[in-house]
């Protein structure tokens, strides 16, 4: 087998997410034979860094030897068995130690096989809850501009990325849009700490004309990923809690992508001492290795459901994979990574390494901004520094930074005008500062 071959192959019968598979006359993907570390290998020997995990979803590199022992364990044991009226240690081992990790006071996992899939149990669990409470009136939600949930649709309906979401438009139910306290949107002057304050009195003003008809808040604390990977400071959640108990409304918080490390404590809400009523995990929670996905929440909203059965308030959602033997093992192995290795000291020495390997790109011409929380960072590309006008997206600039990141040897795939960093935390400083050398050819190639 070589790349060409399989290549061929692919086109004849697959069908890639978020690919416009035209771009593929033009553009060649990139067949992967084999991953170990942060190293993906193709079929012609050609390395590439996979600077973004895999889609966010790797913590610990490809072929992980721990992981890979667990799996094989467990795989000869039980590889699946029905989680409604049965269950197996994997998942109650997992469930109790993520109780004892997340945020004080959540205590009871529903689990699912996705990032979008735990949000739609999130947001079908609140507005049921305000229903087995006699508050069906409570029907809608509000979500923060240039946020994003996942793509089935209730997770589109509050989403407010219009790329993803303008199409499908009329399937979806209307959420209630709040601005954004991303800190990109500074005035002159304004410290990200003063935008999250001026922002939080726009959804104090929504609570206040909707929380009569509000089920919940959905917020991705501290970094909306898919949105351009743009970031707010830790104020604004911290306020969100005190509104949501104050107007009577859930708060969902999706940390989805930003949880177990990646912003440089193990779930963002930690930065802003709070606990949410529900919480969405998923992609980092098995290192990648396996689809599984759970929501976290509280006792109360427990106890809502916990009835007799001829009341017919159970909740009944399910998925046929909910809770598989094998992804809840690899998400066990995670964990031990995690306890064994003080991988957050480490990452926080990795994210200063990636600090300081980005810093100089503040000063380029078409750089409009250069932030980052622990182990995401991101440059923002710009056609007027000044003004901080963006590219049209038509031009494409990112893709041009891609290119010549795979020429070089890197997976780097840039959200628009947005290149980023979120690699694997077993990178070393050197490929850190390799790859922010990569990124900065790649920045002066698209924006020449």
């Amino acid at each position: 087998m070589n790349n060409e071959t399989l290549k061929k192959r692919d086109l004849a019968v697959v069908w890639h997410p978020c690919t416009q598979m035209k771009d593929h006359e033009h553009l060649p993907m990139t067949p992967i034979r084999r991953g170990e570390g942060v190293w993906l290998e193709d079929f012609d020997g050609q390395r590439y860094i996979d600077a973004v995990s895999s889609w966010w979803v790797n913590l610990f590199g490809h072929a992980n030897p721990y992981i890979n022992e667990a799996l094989r364990r467990q795989a000869e044991q039980l590889e699946h068995v029905i989680l409604a009226g049965f269950t197996h240690e994997p998942v109650v081992e997992l469930s109790e130690r993520l109780v004892a990790l997340t945020p004080q006071g959540l205590s009871r996992c529903f689990y699912a096989d996705s990032g979008s899939a735990a949000v739609e149990v999130a947001l079908k669990m609140s507005f049921h809850y305000w229903l087995n409470r006699g508050r069906g009136e409570k029907t809608r939600f509000i979500c923060l501009s240039n946020s994003y949930h996942g793509e089935t649709l209730g997770a589109l309906a509050v989403g407010d990325v219009a790329l993803y979401k303008s199409t499908y438009r009329p399937l979806l139910m209307e959420a209630i849009t709040v601005p954004s306290p991303d800190c990109f949107e500074r005035e002159p002057g304004e410290t990200c700490e003063q935008v999250a304050l001026r922002r939080i009195a726009d959804m104090e003003a929504a609570l206040e004309r909707h929380a009569h008809e509000t089920c919940a808040v959905i917020v991705e604390p501290l970094v909306q990923c898919a949105g351009g990977m743009r970031m707010h400071h830790p104020e604004y959640l911290k306020r969100l809690r005190q509104l949501c108990d104050r107007y009577e409304v859930h708060l969902i918080a999706d940390e989805i992508a930003v949880g177990f490390g990646r912003t440089g404590t193990m779930f963002a809400c930690e930065q802003a001492g709070i606990s949410p009523d529900f919480m969405c995990l998923s992609k980092g929670l098995t290192a990648g290795y396996l689809p599984l996905s759970v929501v976290l929440t509280h006792e109360q909203v427990y106890d809502a459901f916990y009835d007799e059965y001829t009341r017919l308030n159970a909740f009944l959602h399910s998925h046929s994979y909910t809770a598989n033997p094998l992804a809840c093992t690899a998400a066990l192995a995670t964990l031990d990574l995690f306890e064994k290795d003080a991988v957050l000291e480490h990452n926080r020495h990795l994210a200063q390494v990636i600090r300081e390997t980005l810093a100089p790109l503040a000063d380029h011409p078409h750089v409009g901004d250069v932030r980052q929380h622990g182990m995401i960072a991101a440059v923002e590309m710009v056609k007027d520094k000044a003004t901080r006008e963006p590219y049209p997206w038509q031009e494409r600039r990112g893709l041009a930074v891609y290119r010549h990141a795979l020429e070089r040897g890197a997976l780097l795939r840039p959200l628009g005008n947005v290149a980023y960093m979120m690699p694997p935390y077993v990178i070393t400083e050197e490929q850190i500062r390799f790859l922010g050398e990569v990124l900065a050819e790649g920045i002066d190639k698209a924006v020449a």
